[in-house]
């Protein structure tokens, strides 16, 4: 019996036609063309980029409009949303500034048809901003005349820590709070309605909400326990008479098992996001990895890690690779100019994003193991770690997604927020630095021309000197750009670098079964004091 866990290695260096591990061929010659062109022009990952300097603090979330992908909308701790647009011929600088967070921006979203931009974030607002001012003929805009919000929702009691657009209709959208709350919002109700049948109350922090791209009465939630559940609008909302089960349809399998614990562990699920057909949901989990699940499955197909480099070469001991442990991170699904999102990608700990291909559900469905409880406890299972419902209970094994696409370097700091996309070449990153990085896989494009290559060294994390410390404590105590949003336009990073750094030598490489400790509750309904958590020192700022 194989004992190891599965892992799989891309194909990117062999010819696209002989990909069949994504499906089936393509059911028309422009499709298949499409792909074709897709595996070529990423063939060696996206190694040219520029720095779009405009923000004046942490950039903390990065999100492409629908239908195209005009937009690029972006947002963090200065308090500003800015809007930039991929219809120009060589991209420099933003098209558009929006005011009205006083606190840090955590989450942005295009509705439907684009008209609206609606953000959330640590001031406990909802903004709703209206995009066709920007389009008006003879509107001008400038950094010292931001465009205002056109509506404001202070709905929630604590911070908003994300926003998801309705699919389909113009004026519905979520939002999820700290305070345990879901609401529903309908743009064309009063938005100082106390209605209750639009909101959702749950007893621990949301951390993420997506509304399904598809079926327009489903959504996803996670929260800080870890549990990430499908819902049905019908279920969750209405009159109290008429919710059922919390709304919930499925609940996916977050708990994490392994030989040499004799407990489970529950990472916490700090975002979800859907691919473009709503057929695979992605989870970013604390401490652990990247993992996919399929919509109608509970257990998860793969894990995305940094095992080995794009070379397929193991990472060598002692170097730093993909980690998610200290910040509020964000994944997305994409694959540019093509029907089917078959990219999935994420920053990391390690000062670089990562970009990986994820094979066909079905084939990610067939490698997953599947270890009968009596198997995991008789028989040897060196360093694997199953994913199950309490400790009695069947472990499944997802296939380890192991092997990189590309790295997307560029970063002298964490990497947060990660955009692809829909049908240009181009990846967008942010984090902890005030600049959004724009890779290609060419020097040149329709709307990006002169990129330069990125250097592929990455800053490494040194041992903290006294200098180091005494940038960290005026940081933390001082006023710098990562705590205050009227932070001037000064062009050293280094106290808010300094601070990360701090943290990361405090909390990064935590083991999630250390950090995370979990009782079996299967027998048990009260979920309560599920978790155990042992986070030391987790950033509030980012």
């Amino acid at each position: 019996m194989d004992l190891t866990p599965r892992t799989y290695q891309h194909r990117r260096r062999q010819s696209p036609t002989t990909c069949l591990y994504f499906g089936s061929p393509a059911s028309n010659v422009i499709e298949r063309t499409r792909r074709e062109m897709f595996y070529r022009t990423c063939a060696q990952g996206f190694p040219y980029s520029r720095k779009l300097s405009a923000h004046v603090s942490c950039v903390n979330y990065l999100v492409f409009s629908r239908k195209g992908g005009r937009w690029l909308a972006s947002a963090g701790d200065d308090f500003r949303i800015l809007l930039w647009d991929f219809n120009q011929e060589d991209l420099t600088s933003p098209s558009g500034c929006y005011s009205g967070p006083s606190g840090n921006v955590l989450s942005l979203d295009f509705s439907a048809s684009n008209q609206y931009l609606i953000s959330g974030g640590a001031d406990n607002l909802v903004l709703r901003y209206d995009l066709s001012r920007l389009l008006s003929p003879g509107v001008q805009w400038s950094p010292e005349r931001p465009f205002p919000a056109l509506s404001v929702y202070r709905r929630h009691d604590e911070g908003v820590r994300c926003i998801s657009a309705h699919a389909h209709h113009e004026e519905l959208f979520f939002s999820a709070g700290e305070d345990g709350r879901i609401i529903l919002h309908d743009a064309r109700v009063d938005r100082r309605s106390s209605s209750a049948q639009g909101v959702y109350q749950h007893t621990t922090e949301f951390t993420g909400v997506q509304a399904h791209p598809v079926m327009e009465h489903v959504f996803a939630t996670s929260d800080s326990r870890g549990q990430v559940c499908l819902r049905d609008t019908r279920m969750a909302f209405g009159p109290l008479s008429t919710r059922t089960n919390e709304g919930i349809v499925q609940t996916y399998v977050t708990k994490l098992s392994k030989k040499s614990y004799g407990y489970l562990s529950n990472p916490e699920s700090s975002s979800i996001t859907f691919d473009c057909d709503g057929t695979r949901l992605a989870v970013t989990m604390l401490h652990w990895y990247p993992t996919i699940y399929a919509l109608s499955d509970p257990y998860p197909l793969a894990i995305c890690t940094g095992r080995n480099g794009p070379d397929r070469n193991p990472v060598p001991a002692g170097e730093r690779t993909y980690s998610n442990s200290c910040t509020m991170k964000s994944g997305a699904f994409g694959g540019p100019g093509i029907s089917e999102d078959i990219l999935y990608a994420a920053g990391s700990d390690d000062f670089r994003g990562y970009v990986w291909e994820i094979p066909n559900a079905t084939v990610l469905a067939g490698l997953r193991q599947e270890i009968p409880t009596e198997e995991w406890y008789t028989q040897e299972w060196h360093d694997v770690v199953g994913y199950c419902e309490g400790l009695s209970t069947t472990r499944y094994v997802p296939l380890e997604v192991s092997t990189p696409l590309c790295r997307l370097n560029g970063h002298r700091s964490i990497v947060n927020a990660v955009a692809i996309h829909p049908s240009q070449f181009h990846i967008v990153t942010s984090g902890i630095e005030r600049h959004i990085m724009l890779h290609s896989p060419a020097p040149s494009s329709p709307v990006a021309q002169n990129l330069t290559f990125t250097p592929s060294e990455v800053r490494k994390l040194t041992e903290c000197s006294p200098e180091d410390e005494m940038r960290f404590l005026g940081a933390l105590l001082g006023t710098h750009p990562t705590l205050h949003g009227d932070a001037g336009q000064s062009d050293d990073e280094s106290q808010t670098i300094s601070l990360f750094d701090h943290i990361l030598r405090e909390e990064g490489e935590g083991d999630v079964f250390e950090l995370r400790r979990c009782k079996d509750n299967a027998d048990d309904e009260t979920e309560e004091n599920d978790c155990v958590v042992t986070d030391i020192m987790r950033s509030p700022l980012t």
